[in-house]
């Protein structure tokens, strides 16, 4: 007999889709978006779609297992949890012993976006620990701090509202490859009349489907978003009254933008100056306009600022004002939920009786190679595969590879990192544990409760955590709570948003809208997060300088390195999550080049060719086409490195250059060279 079973998708991906799964004799049979879910509205992703062959995958981790060759090749001898947890404690005792408990290291992200699983018991054990704290910046921290910076909140255009707007603008946002829950509301609105334009290095399918792409170079957003200022102030386009109301530094902006004219733009970003022009009075005067706004744009060097000046022109023209206008990045800071509670970093006190050192992932090289007082010796990876995904690869494999880094694994496949544990503890999937869910793409909670077993021996990253302190004879209660109680102490929120949201009703319902107004206009009256409610231009403060990796950057690294790589998020992929697939690793084994930058290499389509730079090199197949600008070549990531030849990829070429504010990588901040191989 067939039954349907709640869940929530827990991939990083803005629209964190409610799941019905089918189940039968106690095997999913089925996946499907849920049809109730506003958001989701009965369809899935086709990553997701397919998810139940991950979860059945002959290649999944089903026993704990021990290192038994060299660190990185992969070998190991299945072993008892029993031995696993005892190893464990004990070179972290050993570890404390000598080094002291920050030389322990936790390094996780986005694998999964449960707060339980992602952010709960995890970091419980963590503070009590001692150990070193992570600075969680790989994928969103430069764009949080210019957002914050320019609306003092991350609040966005819920993705009902795009169906309203007149003008959307997908700017950075791949919406067809990473958001595709957006996309019905976007065909609604173009129904209606809407016009839907791409901002975009690279010609991909959103950009493909738009009626208008504009092929920016990569970089350079900050400089045409002040450009479409200096129009829109200098034309008088801008929302005067709602300037007036809810802005403060209104002149010294003018005066800012002033010299920031479409001549000196174009010369930046590539674009004609007519169409900076045309398109700055198009988004001015078009009400209401929606900007789709995402993360490609703030992994360059100037990746805050960016995201800065794009979220100030949807306040300049007043875009906030009516239901489908404004801007999109993220909306997470609306679940108000009580962190505090669910992560308890006062327990650091008892360890440490301060808080610990923080280590930037963003380089996680130079941590494992020269951090010192003291080194990394202890280092736990979940949630994440920072062999494959972490800048400045060759440095990161130094120290994955060092005999004396004792590193423990958690996870569902054998990914790179995993090959190069000493110890692997096999983790659930989403489908397979309990998980309370926020969403960075709508303002719907939602719970997620068991919806099959759990294969082999694999358990939950909340019950590892709870075996582990008890292993290291920690008996501080919060360690051992069980699921229920770390979620109803998250809920615990005395903010008007959550009010009313309790377990009992996130059982019962599956997903509940915030308590937020119909429609959510968040700065339509002010409102921004600032004391006064103004938003503050600060423009004293708004510039752009090139990034030193690119075509306007340091002229000496671009004689050698003439062609700027991008590597954004492959369509049929989710970070290397989905990299043991045959067709995944086929997509993120190409470089896509212009004619332009092929021909005087002497490179045709399907060549073998050579990506270098003064870090490093990796091997792709050519795609010789016209989805990228001359200038610019572009490789979907991200490749597992053991599947590549010289097992390396993209990453062995991107720097730990960090952001303008954030403390965020500069994956597309990154020179190169191409060369055909004999291959």
């Amino acid at each position: 007999m067939q039954e349907s079973r709640l869940s929530v998708c827990a991939l990083d991906c803005p629209d964190c889709c409610s799941l019905v799964v089918s189940v039968e004799n106690g095997r999913g049979v089925k996946l499907r978006g849920n049809p109730d879910h506003p958001v989701t509205r009965g369809f899935l992703c086709g990553k997701v779609a397919q998810y139940l062959e991950r979860e059945y995958s002959p290649h999944r981790l089903l026993h704990p297992l021990r290192r038994v060759g060299a660190k990185g090749a992969g070998r190991f001898e299945r072993i008892s949890w029993d031995d696993a947890l005892d190893t464990i404690a004990a070179r972290f005792r050993a570890i404390i012993e000598e080094f002291g408990p920050e030389a322990i290291l936790p390094y996780s992200y986005g694998g999964s976006m449960g707060l339980l699983n992602g952010s709960g018991m995890d970091r419980r054990f963590f503070h009590r620990l001692g150990a070193s704290r992570l600075d969680r910046t790989i994928c969103a921290a430069a764009g949080g701090a210019g957002l914050n910076t320019a609306l003092g909140a991350r609040y966005g255009v819920e993705p009902e509202q795009f169906r309203n707007a007149r003008l959307i603008i997908a700017w950075g946002a791949n919406i067809l490859g990473t958001n595709v829950h957006l996309w019905p509301f976007v065909v609604e609105a173009r129904r209606q009349g809407a016009k839907f334009y791409v901002i975009d290095p690279r010609r991909n399918r959103t950009a493909a489907a738009a009626d208008k792409h504009f092929a920016i170079n990569p970089g350079t957003d900050a400089a045409l978003a002040l450009a479409m200022m200096h129009v829109i102030v200098g034309e008088k386009l801008y929302d005067a009254d709602y300037v007036e109301r809810h802005t403060e530094g209104f002149d010294e902006l003018r005066r800012r933008v002033s010299g920031w004219t479409p001549q000196h733009a174009s010369a930046l970003t590539g674009i004609p100056a007519e169409d900076i022009v045309a398109l700055a009075r198009e988004y001015a005067v078009t009400k209401p306009a929606a900007i789709r706004l995402n993360y490609g744009v703030q992994r360059s060097e100037r990746g805050a600022m960016a995201v800065r000046t794009v979220a100030l022109l949807s306040v300049l023209t007043g875009a906030w004002r009516q239901p489908g206008g404004g801007l999109q990045l993220s909306t997470s800071q609306a679940f108000q939920l009580n962190r505090d509670a669910l992560e308890r970093a006062d327990l650091q006190r008892k360890s440490l009786g301060r808080e610990a050192r923080l280590v930037n992932m963003s380089e996680l090289g130079t941590a494992l190679t020269e951090l010192r007082r003291p080194p990394v010796m202890g280092l736990v990876v979940y949630n994440s595969n920072p062999a494959a995904v972490a800048p400045n690869q060759n440095a990161v494999l130094r120290g994955l590879r060092r005999e004396d880094l004792f590193t423990v694994s958690i996870e569902q496949f054998r990914t790179d990192t995993a090959d190069h544990a000493d110890i692997v503890l096999p983790a659930t999937t989403f489908l397979e544990h309990s998980d309370l869910y926020l969403a960075y793409g709508h303002y719907h909670l939602q719970l997620a409760r068991p919806a099959l077993a759990a294969p082999g021996e694999a358990k939950s990253n909340v019950e590892i955590f709870r075996l582990l302190a008890a292993r290291m004879g920690f008996d501080d209660p919060c360690l051992q709570e069980s699921d229920d109680d770390m979620i109803r102490a998250t809920l615990e929120s005395d903010h008007p948003f959550l009010s009313g949201i309790t377990l009992e009703r996130l059982d019962r319902e599956g997903s509940v809208r915030l308590n937020l107004p119909q429609p959510f206009l968040p700065f339509a009256e002010g409102g921004f997060g600032f004391p006064d409610g103004k938003c503050h231009f600060q423009a004293e403060t708004l510039d752009y300088v090139p990034p030193v990796e690119s075509r306007h950057g340091d002229p000496a690294l671009r004689a050698l390195y003439p062609l700027e790589l991008i590597s954004p998020k492959n369509d049929d992929g989710m970070n290397s999550t989905f990299g043991y697939l045959r067709g995944v690793d086929l997509q993120t084994g190409v470089l896509h080049l212009n004619r332009a930058d092929a021909a005087p290499r002497g490179i045709s389509d399907g060549d073998h060719v050579r990506i270098y730079n003064g870090r490093g090199a990796c091997f792709l197949a050519a795609r010789v086409d016209d989805t990228v600008s001359p200038g610019v070549v572009c490789a979907p990531s991200v490749r597992w490195a053991k599947r590549a030849p010289g097992g390396r990829n993209v990453n062995a070429l991107t720097s730990e250059r960090l952001t303008d504010a954030g403390g965020g990588p500069t994956f597309y901040s990154c020179l190169v060279q191409v060369e055909k191989t004999g291959d």
